[in-house]
């Protein structure tokens, strides 16, 4: 009998050409915009020391959209008002915390599924990341 180990999960950036679909797919056609907006301004809130701006990846996992993360610095620290945590993230784990707190705050003034199950599923695959405890409680 031998133990197996579990392998974390990992998400993948999506191809250019599946970009397109990706936050019609994560928010819903009607709140994408003001999704992808959400995440670009909470991320100026949670790291006003370290973004500024920039082009932003894509993930998924298994072929459901998971969240976005900006590619213009590895790290990013969290210090903004809207969380007491404070500490330094990976450019992975910034991106999660900025969409989970975007789904979260959509939530309270949109009803809409895909914001619920977008936010279940970014949640659970964050409980398996490398950063979860830092995760955990920057969105607690």
């Amino acid at each position: 009998m031998s133990i197996s180990e579990v392998t974390p999960q990992t998400a993948s950036i999506v191809t250019d050409e599946r970009r397109l679909e990706f936050l019609p797919t994560l928010f819903g056609r009607s709140l994408l915009m003001i999704g992808e907006n959400a995440v670009y301004s909470l991320m100026e809130r949670l790291s006003p020391l370290d973004y500024g701006g920039g082009f932003w990846d894509f993930y998924e996992h298994e072929s459901k959209p998971l969240f976005l993360a900006p590619r213009s610095k590895s790290r990013f620290r969290i210090t903004g008002e809207i969380t007491g945590f404070q500490g330094e993230v990976s450019a992975e784990a910034a991106g999660i915390i900025a969409t989970l707190f975007a789904f979260s705050h959509l939530s309270f003034q949109h009803q809409s599924e895909q914001l619920s199950e977008g936010y279940g599923r970014l949640y659970a695959y964050s409980a398996d990341h490398p950063e979860a405890a830092e995760i955990f409680q920057a969105i607690d």
